[in-house]
């Protein structure tokens, strides 16, 4: 308590001012920047044989080149902080069936769409039947 109020003494509000969490490395815009160009090139590049960037993938590229253990969730958390996103596909599948999925939304999806439950009036209980 005394920390505080001599902190505060000294360097009013701003002093008090929270710096994050202890436990929560910082990256600096300049090692963002290097991140973001470790990013640029392919997954490959950096060992792994799959060609998308997961969560999984970036965090030991964060930990040989900026040298800082985060966790998986740290570095969802940085990304996001510095605009980054979940990523789709450029452009859609070969195999994709056009036809196939327009029919699907016309005819299956309204019947699986629909509401399990019957309409009408009914009773919920076990002992007395349904109104007719």
């Amino acid at each position: 308590m005394e920390r505080w109020r001599r902190a505060w003494r000294e360097g009013g509000m701003e002093a008090l001012r929270s710096s994050g969490p202890a436990n929560c490395p910082t990256v600096t815009d300049a090692q963002f920047a290097v991140l973001e160009d470790q990013l640029g090139k392919r997954p490959s590049a950096h060992g792994f044989k799959d060609e998308r960037w997961t969560l999984v993938h970036v965090q030991p590229v964060i930990r040989r080149r900026l040298c800082l253990p985060l966790s998986v969730a740290t570095v969802w958390r940085l990304l996001k902080r510095h605009g980054w996103s979940w990523q789709a596909p450029a452009r859609r599948a070969l195999e994709r069936d056009e036809d196939s999925v327009e029919l699907w939304r016309k005819e299956v999806w309204p019947r699986v769409k629909a509401s399990r439950r019957p309409t009408g009036a009914g009773s919920s209980s076990r002992t007395r039947p349904d109104s007719p």
